[in-house]
């Protein structure tokens, strides 16, 4: 069964459901009536800046408009037929006839959403799964947590065996013990008190942030990367939602509702110092300009502007669209700043992939790496990175080197190739089974 509803058509449809006439929706969309009528009986292409402006005054998405609610229904369904895996001996049932999901969802469409729903399900508590296991593999915080109730439930153990063991024990020993057992049994209760807590925090969001690092991407996040940006107009004062005021730069971080603490304060400080920086360097509208004539290639940008070539990953981060997906790196290959692009799992905790464009800017100092890589998952995503490792001498020649690695992800259309590079978010979690890189076994297979 094709799809049978045309672009105009949804749009006659969704007037006729909203019970507008063809003339007061042409008016409100600023053309002529007889001009949506034969946009309406898909005899003239509807232009994007249109269909955006029909969107809204539809009340729906233009997605839904240009490739109809179902178009979400197919993707779910085609990640559930994904998700079933090869039987080499043959005793599962027989493959979903993918050629045939649009037959499946006109003939059955109840039986379809309630599949694409429980999929959607399974896919969030495979995420969840995941983030857990990395989360109780890494987060040094429950392991602290867990290695005082361990240390407390050992201490209760021990001097229980040695009054339950030893029969004459004098009594102002016997007394100390008791002591030691009931003090044993307070910081037992306090260390699960607070285990318990820490994970109930994990659900609220506000309390997601465990680190100085977390907090500063929560609050570059917050502008969408340009903090520098968030002046009177943009970033609006203190006003009950979180949003920090205009003014001075001290200002604005010290009322960020992200930066709780000290160190994450001081890391905003030098991020914003860069970043305004930047901005005189690499002015927003000129830069705009070159990046819709010259495409978004960090090299070709750099070269124009004269600017370091990271500092170009760092504005076009904020100024792309859509805005690709940035992780920059020290010289240990701890993760500086992630700012995620969906499809591309950061890892939260721990190291990540080793195959990372990233890291292997890392190890050829100067040297830009342009590749195409595939994100291990049950659909897997491609991109293409950018990646460059930049070699300061803030003390001079004689001093150490410092370098900063940075890596680009622009989402890629279209099947994996021969030539992709496969890498994972980090070898807990990822599916790949022949990985050379591998350092330890993964949770998703055996």
């Amino acid at each position: 069964m094709p799809r049978a509803a045309l672009t105009g058509t949804r749009i006659r449809e969704r007037r006729a459901q909203l019970g507008l006439k063809q003339a007061e929706l042409a008016r409100s969309v600023e053309v002529s009536p007889a001009l949506l009528n034969l946009i309406e009986h898909n005899r003239r292409r509807v232009s994007e800046p249109l269909l955006i402006r029909l969107a809204a005054a539809l009340q729906t998405e233009p997605a839904i408009l240009a490739e109809g609610a179902e178009s979400r229904l197919y993707d779910a369904l085609r990640l559930a037929a994904a998700a079933e895996r090869p039987d080499p001996a043959g005793t599962a049932p027989p493959p979903p006839e993918l050629d045939r999901i649009e037959e499946f969802t006109g003939r059955y469409p109840g039986w379809a959403a309630l599949l694409a729903e429980r999929q959607e399900r399974v896919g969030a508590l495979e995420r969840l799964a995941d983030a857990l296991g990395e989360r109780l593999a890494h987060d040094p915080r429950l392991s602290a947590s867990l290695h005082d109730v361990l240390s407390a439930v050992t201490s209760v153990r021990s001097t229980a065996a040695i009054l339950a063991e030893t029969e004459d024990i004098d009594p102002d020993w016997r007394a100390r013990f008791h002591a030691n057992l009931h003090d044993d049994g307070e910081r037992l209760a306090h260390a699960a008190e607070a285990l318990v807590a820490y994970l109930d925090a994990g659900s609220d969001e506000a309390t997601e942030l465990r680190s100085p690092q977390e907090e500063l991407e929560a609050w570059i996040a917050r502008h969408d990367g340009r903090p520098e940006a968030a002046d009177g107009g943009d970033g609006g004062k203190q006003d009950g939602e979180g949003n920090d005021g205009g003014g001075d730069a001290e200002t604005r971080i010290r009322t960020a509702p992200e930066l709780t603490s000290p160190e994450a304060r001081a890391l905003a400080r030098g991020w914003l110092a860069r970043a305004e920086a930047e901005a005189l360097a690499l002015p927003e509208p000129a830069f705009r300009r070159a990046l819709a004539e010259i495409g978004p290639d960090p090299g070709r940008l750099a070269a124009r502007f004269g600017a370091a070539p990271l500092a170009v990953f760092r504005r076009l981060a904020a100024l792309a669209d859509p805005a690709p997906g940035l992780v920059l790196c020290d010289g240990s290959g701890t993760p500086t700043l992630r700012r995620p692009v969906e499809g591309f799992t950061l890892p939260r905790f721990g190291a990540a992939c080793p195959l990372w464009p990233l890291y292997l800017a890392l190890i050829r100092p100067g040297q830009p790496l342009r590749a195409t890589v595939e994100m291990a998952g049950r659909m897997p995503a491609r991109f293409l990175a950018y990646a460059l490792c930049e070699t300061r001498w803030p003390e001079g020649f004689d001093g150490p080197p410092v370098v900063e690695a940075g890596m680009l992800l622009f989402p890629l259309d279209g099947p994996a190739e021969p030539g992709d590079l496969g890498v994972g978010s980090t070898c807990r979690v990822c599916p790949r089974e022949a990985c050379a890189a591998r350092r330890e076994p993964s949770l998703l297979t055996g």
